[in-house]
């Protein structure tokens, strides 16, 4: 189930914090819950990526992206993650969520994700988001002019466009090359 209370807990932080710049970090406040565990006895590495709503929206909401997306009809898509699961989490762990934006390209905002508890990052992930209509994604140049950024986006870290260019080698879409042998065994 989704984490509806939790969202709504954070929103309302989010709401009475100081406004945030592109690039400035907001921090999550989290605890590892029953329901985020799994068999294992740890968090769930899904739940991970769904708990990463709770610091990436807050995020935009300091950053007063929100309402002029809603007033203009535009709303956020993830349009793709790489996450890296490295220290088990277990149950009633205090950590800390920490988000920012790292930058921009024609087409997605780039934002770099990480649950720690401590100093140690237990799963870090690097998504990108696209701003949508419904006829398709609109440019970033006229999201960044529209919510008044255009001074203060970082630029696009090495390791985030390189992470980028990967993705765009990744056939699309995925794994045609198996499907005629599937097809091949059914008729048999």
């Amino acid at each position: 189930m989704y984490p509806w209370f939790r969202f709504a807990r954070e929103m309302i932080r989010a709401h009475r914090m100081p406004a945030l710049q592109p690039g400035e970090t907001h921090v999550t406040p989290l605890y590892c819950m029953p329901q985020d565990i799994d068999i294992q006895m740890e968090m769930n590495n899904g739940r991970i990526i769904t708990l990463f709503d709770l610091g990436r929206v807050p995020m935009f909401q300091r950053m007063g992206v929100l309402g002029p997306m809603t007033k203009a009809g535009w709303y956020g898509t993830i349009a793709g993650s790489s996450i890296r699961y490295r220290r088990r989490i277990t149950l009633f762990q205090k950590l800390e969520l920490r988000s920012r934006s790292v930058g921009v390209d024609g087409r997605f905002f780039y934002i770099e994700q990480g649950i720690f508890r401590g100093d140690e990052c237990c799963a870090h992930g690097l998504l990108r988001a696209a701003i949508t209509t419904g006829k398709g994604i609109v440019p970033t140049d006229e999201v960044i002019e529209a919510l008044g950024f255009t001074e203060t986006i970082p630029q696009l870290p090495d390791w985030a466009r390189h992470w980028d260019q990967a993705e765009t080698m990744r056939p699309w879409p995925p794994m045609q090359d198996d499907l005629t042998p599937s097809r091949e065994l059914l008729r048999a």
